[in-house]
């Protein structure tokens, strides 16, 4: 018997799948606990049309994020602490201070976790960092520190 998973069952399969199992455990263990149901004709067609809706959704949720790459590699974000003569800092530059330059400047709300910050910036000068928009797409920032 052919069936559609609505959840993920462990050995058979992930939500969305079309498996082939015995009749029994369809009947008295996926169906009664909506773990599955039946693979219709008509519930093929409408998991197909589920499916080309989530992936149109997809593609905009990654255009969507591409543009907010690009306008995040647009120029460097200016980002003014504290320092000493020879350029040192009093204290260090974090991925939270740069995720708050960016949303005053750019207006872009970027979660602080977001940045790949290798280590805190102790120094005056022009950065480059990583910044995860969408799981499949990777921005840069140019961060610049400067004196106050």
């Amino acid at each position: 018997m052919k069936v559609i998973l609505k959840q993920d069952v462990k050995k058979l399969g992930s939500k969305g799948d079309v498996a082939e199992v015995s009749s029994g455990y369809a009947r008295n263990f996926l169906i009664p606990r909506d773990l599955a149901e039946e693979a219709s004709s008509g519930n093929v067609k409408e998991l197909k049309k589920m499916q080309q809706s989530q992936e149109k959704r997809f593609q905009k949720e990654i255009e969507r994020a591409q543009k907010l790459s690009e306008k995040l590699s647009s120029g460097p974000v200016v980002v003014k602490t504290k320092a000493g003569d020879n350029g040192k800092l009093f204290g260090s530059v974090t991925s939270k201070d740069v995720a708050d330059a960016i949303k005053d400047q750019l207006n872009i709300k970027i979660d602080k976790r977001k940045i790949d910050f290798s280590e805190p910036i102790k120094a005056l000068g022009n950065y480059t960092f990583k910044v995860k928009v969408h799981p499949e797409v990777h921005g840069k920032v140019t961060v610049e520190v400067i004196a106050e």
